[in-house]
């Protein structure tokens, strides 16, 4: 067991080192397979637009059991073999975004310093789920801003920690857990019940990584500001995990975010949060920082803490 513990640093250093040097595969991606199952599940179980309220609830979830439990009991059996810390290693690659997210953030920032907003707003589109094609440049770049701090959590800082706690295989549950909620969670006529079960599923996770994800940006940046915003702004936010990271992150960055987004054909009008100035070009690369140290702290601090709890034992 100590040695499985030992190890975690170290494995858990590869794997952000992995993903900082490869990024996603660029062809026959897991997650590609993993989707196209999820449709044919939701097909073959969803009944009706929404459906019967409770049936369609118990439906999602046992789809979810159907497509994410087979893969987590695989990645356990396998991290138990001998060669289970390459498992691990390989997992926590495959759950890491870091690097696509610097990738499609500086994408947007390249195409609004060179003054081409179509693109901008193009590109901003593959980062988030609202309509990009009328922003204006603080438009698009809170957009992008937005997107990259709640993907600093579910790309970045949520596998880790379920790394932490169960190796490769809680790094894949909770990977497989929010591409569902991306899938199924949203809260229209066709999936309101049958995605409530992933929905409800990655709340549950989340719930912690969020606030350690809040917390890290909070640290890394205005840490005062950030934890005001956090306290009086994250309430206000429709998610209960999307809030925190979000009031925190831009409070770190001395930056507003928030207002008006357009989804699928209605304007929402979600609440302000963070504080300072309007949004420009440069809180873009700002939040990339935050989230690509964000990640080397959360090595740091676990090297460390390994340490100690190996010299305590050491001496019991």
């Amino acid at each position: 067991m100590l040695d499985v513990f030992l190890a975690l640093p170290l494995t858990m250093a590869a794997g952000v080192l992995l993903d900082r040097l490869l990024g996603e595969p660029r062809r026959f991606h897991p997650l590609v397979g993993f989707g196209a199952l999820a449709d044919r599940v939701e097909n073959l179980l969803r009944r009706g637009t929404p459906g019967h309220s409770v049936f369609n609830r118990l439906r999602g979830l046992l789809g979810w059991l159907v497509v994410v439990a087979p893969c987590v009991l695989l990645a356990i059996f396998c991290r138990r073999q001998t060669w289970g810390w390459v498992v691990d290693i390989a997992l926590l690659y495959f759950a890491l975004g870091a690097r696509s997210l610097v990738q499609h953030g500086e994408q947007v920032a390249r195409d609004l310093a060179a003054n081409d907003l179509a693109a901008a707003r193009a590109h901003a589109g593959w980062m988030v789920s609202r309509d990009t094609s009328q922003l204006d440049d603080e438009g698009v770049v809170r957009a992008a801003v937005e997107s990259i701090l709640e993907n600093g959590n579910d790309a970045v800082f949520g596998a880790l920690f379920w790394f932490c706690i169960a190796g490769g295989a809680g790094a894949l549950l909770f990977r497989l857990a929010n591409t569902l909620d991306a899938m199924w969670g949203y809260k229209d006529m066709r999936r309101i019940y049958f995605g409530w079960a992933a929905a409800r599923i990655d709340d549950v996770l989340n719930l912690i990584p969020a606030r350690l994800t809040a917390l890290t940006y909070a640290v890394l940046g205005d840490t005062r500001t950030a934890l005001v915003c956090w306290r009086t702004q994250a309430g206000a936010w429709a998610s209960p995990n999307a809030g925190p990271v979000i009031a925190a992150g831009a409070g770190a960055m001395g930056v507003q975010l928030g207002g008006a987004a357009m989804y699928r054909g209605q304007i929402e009008m979600r609440p302000k949060v963070g504080a300072g100035e309007a949004a420009s070009e440069a809180h873009i690369q700002r939040a990339l920082v935050l989230v690509v140290r964000g990640q080397w702290v959360w090595v740091a601090v676990v090297t460390v803490f390994v340490a100690i709890f190996t010299a305590v034992s050491s001496r019991a």
